[in-house]
């Protein structure tokens, strides 16, 4: 994935995370419990973007965050200009 796309995207896990009221600590551990091997210092990496976001780890932040993955993956570039953000 290209890093700033992760960038953007672990952004939107911590904006959604902060929402829901759920600490770093809190994630990792809901992550695990369904069988995702992660820590908490991973999940901060992956927030700033200094760590890859696995596919099973997107399938779980859904679920666990209630979201959709277009939530999940909003860029926030209009759709008829994804390049912007490439």
């Amino acid at each position: 994935m290209n890093a700033r796309i992760e960038k953007k995207v672990g952004e939107n896990v911590r904006k959604i995370r902060e929402r829901e009221r759920i600490t770093q600590d809190r994630l990792a551990a809901m992550l695990q419990l369904r069988g995702c091997d992660i820590t908490r210092s991973a999940l901060a990496k992956m927030e700033v973007g200094q760590r890859h976001i696995y596919p099973d780890e997107i399938i779980l932040l859904k679920e666990i965050l209630h979201v959709s993955y277009e939530e999940l993956f909003d860029l926030g570039v209009p759709a008829d200009n994804p390049d912007d953000i490439l």
